[in-house]
């Protein structure tokens, strides 16, 4: 049985992603120059997989000026939303709570983070408290 292609990216195209998203749209040498500041990779690597995510549609190339500028298909948000939702599904059977105990037992918090998430339980309480009235 052949396996569907996912529309979840790759660490490399994350990577990429990444760096779209702080610099804004950019060439592939500029995404070649941030990445292999970090790590050792090769310019045709890097400009072979942000072809393969052109063709994916998770870039979008202008191809009106010369060298061709890339820029992300969807925001860093729009991505990271896409990405818990699927990993709550495969990995937690749709249950969010189960996946804020383990990310919270996997890494600790910060004073700050956990003001931020109390903030957010509460909020969900009074919109709970405002939809069940009449």
């Amino acid at each position: 049985m052949a396996r569907r292609p996912s529309n979840r990216p790759t660490d490399a195209e994350l990577e990429i992603l990444g760096v779209l998203w702080e610099r804004g749209p950019s060439t592939v040498r500029e995404v070649f120059r941030e990445i292999s500041a970090a790590r050792e990779t090769g310019y045709t690597s890097v400009l072979k997989v942000m072809q393969i995510m052109t063709e994916k549609g998770a870039l979008v190339r202008d191809e009106s000026v010369r060298p061709q500028v890339y820029r992300a298909a969807q925001s860093r948000a729009k991505t990271q939303k896409a990405l818990v939702k699927d990993l709550l599904e495969r990995a937690f059977g749709g249950q969010p709570g189960n996946l804020v105990l383990a990310a919270l037992d996997a890494k600790g918090t910060t004073p700050e983070e956990r003001r931020a998430i109390q903030e957010l339980l509460d909020a969900q309480d009074r919109d709970d408290d405002e939809g069940g009235a009449l």
